[in-house]
């Protein structure tokens, strides 16, 4: 899944994401096994752990959020479904829907993938990778290495594209805003590190 448009601005009701049941493929894997929090405030004593193609991913889960797993033979597929001990309180209503979008953002991870792309615009702008680490050279008097995170893969189709893969969505877009730190976009000249299909509208310089 190739991630284009990272943040947005519609609000929708997470208790209506969190009814919804979530289907996956046989050859996902997904368990619920106990969990040792070691935050003496963090009050979880499960995990959830979704293995797949790609990989294995894991995730703690409060002690108010009830999964089951259920096998739809006519289908052929899993299917899995959220629910809360209080569907009226507050702080439960608004984890349903954020801990049913997070799994299915894992079943997406180990099956398919996330994929972000990365343009860099500047003269003289490119990306290499150098002793495993990623080279940024933007405009500064020395190459910026960054460490790549365990679990994601770096492209460079060309020196001024990058592609970040990997199959935990955080980790993945997390590491595309720390690359797009050392140059942000600016409006006058129009140039940066741009993630996804990420534009910014050109302003006019001041007129003497």
């Amino acid at each position: 899944m190739i991630l284009k448009r990272l943040f947005s601005s519609s609000i929708q009701c997470r208790s209506m994401i969190g009814r919804k049941v979530l289907k996956y493929p046989l050859d996902v894997k997904i368990e619920i096994k106990d969990y040792a929090s070691t935050s003496p405030s963090q009050k979880t004593t499960s995990q959830i752990v979704v293995s797949g193609e790609n990989g294995t991913l894991s995730m703690p889960i409060k002690d108010f959020i009830e999964i089951s797993l259920e096998k739809l033979e006519a289908e052929g597929k899993n299917s899995l479904t959220v629910k809360v001990q209080d569907a009226e309180n507050k702080k439960q209503k608004a984890m349903w829907g954020t801990t049913r979008a997070l799994i299915e953002n894992m079943v997406q991870g180990v099956t398919e993938g996330f994929t972000v792309p990365i343009k860099m615009v500047g003269v003289g702008y490119r990306a290499l990778i150098e002793e495993g680490k990623l080279s940024l050279k933007v405009g500064v008097s020395h190459p910026i290495l960054m460490d790549i995170p365990e679990g994601v893969k770096v492209l460079i189709p060309n020196p001024q594209r990058i592609l970040l893969q990997g199959p935990d969505r955080y980790t993945v877009t997390q590491f595309a805003a720390n690359i797009r730190k050392w140059r942000k976009p600016e409006p006058y000249n129009q140039k940066g590190i741009f993630v996804g299909d990420e534009t910014i509208k050109k302003k006019e310089g001041k007129k003497r």
